[in-house]
């Protein structure tokens, strides 16, 4: 993959406020999806998180088609190169992805491990709030507005996972490198990191205390190196679309990479699903040793991301080595189609 990353600037990068609806509205003709399968007759037993996300997804297309999207920003890093899907073996501490010339290792905290699932949602919300809060240091009310900003329920569990994905990226030190071939000599420009150089966090299970007597609010100052990329490669992305896919991690890390692949494409162009340069080498797993299976799962992620994103151009190809992709824009210039 070559050319510089979607600059934020291009689509609308100012600061906007967090919306934390997760329902769509019934508004304009729109009815919520939870309302439609809940209408229907017959026997069908729909679970509260296929509710949820029904709802979601119908949420994140009205907004697209309303071109009103709530606008969020990713790192480069972790959508060219995915964090670990699933939850690594005891001991495992280093993780590593490659895409094109672009290559990422994590090293985990002995104490807490590597990152992994959901715990890619936090540099989302980090790198986020530096670019709407133009700042280093971010501050936010409490930690149910973070679970909210997700889609994520509140209770004592996700409170407890939320606890220790932030202990997780705190701990996690990276390593993001390019290399490229000129005509004379190759040329490497490499970054070791971590996310936060201090981090000061409180977590109550009352949606309604936003802050500590006294005013108290989290707080978070951003290492130099992370606020720095983030502030030179902001990569817009559909916040209602990172609720939406939230409990699949597999599925956001693909329509994160889809966003920004198919933004700077040139027109219609291949990407290898396999080999060195691969799909497979460039998201957070490496557990589809068999291509055939992998291709079962990549087609399941690609059904839901075209759910919230019809418009979206990826295609796997005849022989089912590769996947065509298009120019094309999964988050609008405010104002626009």
């Amino acid at each position: 993959m070559s050319g510089d990353v979607a600059r934020g600037e291009h689509l609308n990068n100012r600061p906007q406020p967090f919306s934390t609806t997760t329902r769509a509205h019934q508004h304009h003709g729109f009815q919520s999806a939870g309302s439609i399968l809940r209408s229907l007759p017959g026997d069908l037993v729909v679970s509260k998180q296929k509710l949820r996300r029904a709802d979601a997804i119908a949420c994140v297309r009205m907004k697209r088609q309303e071109a009103n999207q709530n606008l969020g920003f990713a790192s480069r890093p972790f959508v060219l190169c995915g964090l670990p899907i699933k939850k690594p073996a005891a001991g495992q501490l280093l993780h590593e992805r490659r895409n094109g010339q672009f290559s990422l290792q994590v090293t985990g905290h002995p104490s807490y491990g590597l990152p992994w699932g959901q715990d890619r949602l936090i540099p989302i919300f980090l790198a986020t709030l530096a670019i709407r809060q133009q700042s280093q240091t971010i501050q936010f009310r409490s930690a149910a507005e973070m679970l909210d900003s997700f889609g994520m329920q509140q209770g004592g569990t996700q409170y407890r996972r939320l606890v220790a994905a932030f202990q997780r990226i705190c701990g996690a030190t990276i390593f993001f490198g390019t290399d490229t071939q000129r005509e004379r000599a190759a040329v490497v420009h490499q970054a070791r990191f971590n996310f936060m150089s201090e981090a000061r966090i409180w977590y109550s299970r009352d949606a309604d205390q936003a802050t500590l007597p006294g005013g108290f609010q989290n707080e978070i100052v951003l290492s130099h190196e992370f606020f720095k990329e983030i502030m030179s490669h902001p990569i817009p992305t559909d916040m209602e679309a990172a609720k939406a896919l939230s409990c699949s991690p597999a599925a956001l890390d693909l329509f994160m990479w889809l966003s920004y692949r198919c933004f700077v494409a040139k027109g219609r162009e291949r990407v290898p699903l396999f080999g060195d340069f691969g799909l497979v080498n460039q998201l957070g797993s490496s557990d589809y040793a068999r291509p055939r299976k992998f291709r079962e799962r990549l087609e399941g992620w690609l059904d839901l991301v075209r759910s919230m994103w019809p418009e979206c151009p990826a295609v796997m190809d005849t022989t089912g080595t590769g996947l065509w992709v298009d120019r094309a824009a999964a988050v609008l210039p405010a104002g626009g189609k």
